[in-house]
């Protein structure tokens, strides 16, 4: 891939989205060095003279956090951890809220949690609304991006209900997707939250993040997300306080584009 096939204002839009990057690695085969690795490469994936800003967090499990808490101390970098039962979510609230605390004492900066998703689809929407908003107050303080899982959730309605009661409990971003099943980011989804992004800062004049996550990996397929964004929300929504992707594979390959 070549950047002489994209204009200049493109070539922008992809600059910007490297620094809304969460750069991820969430596997079962984790390893110290592993996530050292990411780290280091973190760090290193940044060049001042083209105006490529750092990725905005690195994301991993719960315990791994001290440790990329500290590689990444002073970096501007931030520390962000999955938590509360991920990926399934299957667990009491007790131990979800247990494994958060323990992310956060570790030094996480960002927690990014799961709804039920069995309790949204069983009609359970108070429970769902309350086990977030238990978990927004173990994170006060931190980003919370809570995770909807939208490929399980079956249709745009249930999306737009978990959207908007993910939001009314205090999520700071909305997500798309723990990356781990079969159908992960989708446009179609991706609309929907939006649209509830938006809608829910018409009426109270605050704006909530997205965040998508899972099978995005190259700069063709990120575009369309940020195109997406910008449509609904607007071009200035577009910075790492309120759009961030969730990727292992982009990562590398879009730096590389930028920087060919």
């Amino acid at each position: 891939m070549s950047s002489d096939l994209y204009s200049a204002e493109t070539y922008d839009s992809l600059r910007r989205v490297f620094s809304c990057i969460d750069n991820t690695t969430l596997e079962g085969s984790d390893t110290q060095k592993k996530v050292e690795n990411l780290c280091r490469r973190s760090l290193e994936l940044y060049d001042s003279s083209r105006h490529i800003e750092h990725v905005a967090a690195v994301c991993v499990y719960p315990v791994f956090v001290r440790q990329a808490s500290k590689y990444l101390s002073g970096s501007g970098i931030r520390v962000a951890s999955v938590a509360g039962a991920f990926p399934a979510g299957q667990s009491p609230l007790p131990v979800k809220l247990q494994e958060v605390r323990y992310a956060i004492d570790e030094g996480a900066d960002e927690i990014d949690t799961v709804i039920s998703r069995g309790s949204l689809l069983e009609g359970e929407y108070n429970k769902v609304f309350d086990e977030i908003a238990a978990i927004r107050q173990e994170t006060s303080g931190h980003t919370l991006k809570v995770i909807l899982e939208t490929g399980e959730l079956q249709t745009q309605s249930n999306i737009a209900k978990a959207s908007e009661i993910a939001i009314k409990a205090g999520a700071d971003f909305i997500k798309t997707s723990t990356g781990k099943i079969a159908v992960s980011a989708t446009l179609e989804a991706a609309e929907v939250m939006l649209k509830k992004i938006k809608e829910h800062h018409q009426e109270y004049g605050k704006w909530v993040g997205f965040k998508a996550a899972g099978g995005i990996s190259t700069p063709d397929e990120v575009l369309k997300y940020y195109d997406l964004t910008a449509q609904i929300l607007g071009k200035e929504q577009i910075k790492n306080q309120f759009f961030r992707i969730g990727a292992s594979r982009l990562t590398e390959k879009l730096f590389c584009f930028l920087t060919e």
